[in-house]
């Protein structure tokens, strides 16, 4: 759950500028790479895999405060060009439901994108290494690999905001209106506000989604595995 439940008005504007601008960069040359007849064939497949992304996504495992994301799935099947696009529709859709700012949709599709990015090219490397017959090793652990390499993403943009995850967790709770946000702040001791733990956050994360990545993973892999069995032109491809 490599995924900013970030709400709006919260990250500095220049970070969320800054995942804009390199959301649209992508995208324009995700649209450019598969244009024409690539697009045409997986818009249906866009529209499915984007679906299953959203479904999975508002579904929480309470235990470990995690939800799946498919990115990697998404990845495998459409191609990272492709599941960019797929990513940033989900992202837009999702937002609007509360699942994360508006604003921070241009950071999410950066970060989700990469699983599916990074996941892809892991996919091909573990088939190539181990043979067609290990499609669910190659794809759980391609899906357990990405999940960290992007949650490690995720951390840096924290840590780079210098947001204080203690006070908008308290001030989220509070549900205060802007005139008593910054009495809040004020009441919060400045070296709450100020900066962040990083080690503390980073570790508390890693704990917590831990299991999911495996639990992930194992999923990625039977979907995959089914996938190539009805599909196999789907997986076995180089994609786009």
């Amino acid at each position: 759950m490599s995924h900013l439940h970030i709400p709006d008005g919260v990250l500095p504007g220049w970070l969320v500028l800054a995942g804009w601008i390199f959301t649209a960069l992508i995208l324009a040359f995700s649209i450019y790479r598969v244009r024409n007849t690539e697009l045409k064939r997986k818009i249906p497949l866009i529209g499915i895999i984007s679906a299953l992304m959203i479904v999975c996504m508002s579904i929480p495992i309470i235990p470990v405060a995690y939800h799946i994301n498919l990115s990697v799935v998404a990845g495998i099947i459409l191609g990272p060009a492709v599941a960019f696009i797929s990513i940033f529709i989900v992202d837009l859709i999702i937002a609007m439901f509360g699942h994360g700012g508006i604003t921070v949709v241009g950071l999410n599709t950066v970060v989700v994108g990469a699983e599916a990015f990074i996941g892809f090219y892991l996919f091909q490397l573990f088939m190539a290494l181990m043979g067609r017959d290990s499609i669910m090793w190659s794809s759980g652990l391609a899906a357990v690999i990405s999940l960290i390499l992007s949650t490690s993403i995720l951390i840096g943009v924290v840590y780079v905001s210098q947001i204080n995850p203690e006070v908008v967790i308290g001030i989220e709770e509070g549900h205060p209106t802007e005139d008593t946000q910054e009495q809040n702040i004020q009441e919060i001791p400045k070296e709450l506000v100020k900066g962040i733990n990083i080690k503390s956050f980073a570790r508390t994360i890693l704990i917590l989604l831990g299991i999911g990545w495996i639990l992930e993973g194992i999923i990625t892999a039977f979907v995959i595995k089914y996938v190539s069995r009805v599909r196999p032109d789907l997986i076995l491809s180089e994609g786009a």
